[in-house]
């Protein structure tokens, strides 16, 4: 009989143990928050100069109108401005 009362008390403090764990961590957000700050959070754009596709934070912007144009270097950027510039 004390055998099951011990091994009863073992498996009430594990219980707790889980518990408090699972509602300290889990539930709080902390496992499933560094999970989604480990996405990539950004668009990808073509440059409409060469046709590449980059991360839309690390390109050049460039306003055209009401248009917004991102180029992946200064270069590309430079060139497709120069090339509006024939056309006209």
């Amino acid at each position: 009989m004390i055998k099951l009362l011990i091994f009863l008390g073992v498996l009430y403090f594990g219980y707790r143990q889980v518990k408090s764990w699972v509602v300290k961590n889990v539930l709080s957000g902390k496992i499933f928050s560094d999970q989604v700050s480990n996405r990539v959070d950004d668009v990808m754009v073509k440059d409409p100069f060469c046709e590449i596709y980059f991360p839309k934070r690390e390109g050049v912007h460039l306003r055209v109108g009401e248009e917004d144009l991102y180029f992946c270097s200064t270069e590309c950027r430079d060139k497709f401005i120069e090339s509006r510039s024939k056309k006209q």
